[in-house]
């Protein structure tokens, strides 16, 4: 992207800046002097905006190695930031829910429609090894495959913000102790949909499959967590 296209972005710092225009995913950066005498800044300011870069997640620093450009997502900045607003106030996990359930729901048609076919099968197999799971004895917990089997619907939009907001918010999920919820009557219910809203998929039958995603979301508000409001599915 041109310059002058980035001249309303004074925000940004001149590293940022810099980063944006001759940056590409993989590719790895000139010496910071290099870049310091390129940009007019002092080599102790541009480390510490490289510094806010890294832990944005824009590049990985290696000693000996350099700097390295990294595929853009928004899931680092967004786990610092919401991250933060949870260690103040723990409430704030219900907003984020509440963030995440609404992109779901906002972007379910779209997501469930870029998918191929063995896309769409894939998640049968989630469901399939995650109810496996449940029937062991003893049980064990399906978390990872409930992860994915949300991730997986949204992962082909490519779109790095709402893939951003969902991936943090599994992040954030695990952080607080969720994954760990042991209710097997709740769990069974919760698969049971997941169940059924994958095989709608499967039959091309969109708007069951929303539905049932809906009322699987309508579920978490029966869920009972000594430390955590009960709808944090």
């Amino acid at each position: 992207m041109a310059s002058h296209e980035h001249q309303n972005l004074s925000f940004l710092s001149p590293f940022l800046h810099y980063l944006a225009e001759v940056g590409k995913e993989g590719d790895s950066l000139p010496p910071l002097t290099t870049i310091s005498e390129h940009l007019g800044i002092s080599l102790a300011s541009l480390r510490e905006q490289l510094e806010v870069a890294r832990a944005l997640g824009l590049v990985e620093v290696r000693p000996r190695v350099g700097v390295r450009v990294l595929p853009y997502s928004l899931k680092p900045a967004l786990l610092q930031s919401a991250g933060f607003a949870i260690q103040m106030d723990e409430t704030h996990f219900a907003q984020f829910s509440d963030l995440r359930k609404q992109v779901e729901a906002g972007f379910w048609y779209q997501g469930v429609l870029s998918m191929s076919p063995a896309d769409r099968h894939s998640l049968l197999s989630l469901v399939e090894r995650a109810e496996e799971k449940l029937r062991r004895n003893p049980p064990q917990l399906p978390h990872e495959e409930h992860r994915e089997l949300h991730l997986s619907m949204y992962r082909k939009l490519n779109n790095p913000f709402v893939l951003g907001i969902l991936e943090a918010y599994w992040d954030l999920y695990e952080a607080i102790g969720l994954a760990y919820y042991t209710d097997m009557n709740y769990l069974c219910r919760v698969w049971d949909y997941h169940h059924r809203m994958v095989e709608a998929i499967l039959n091309e039958n969109l708007d069951l499959g929303f539905q049932l995603l809906m009322e699987h979301a309508g579920l978490l508000t029966q869920r009972q967590h000594p430390d955590v409001a009960p709808r944090f599915e």
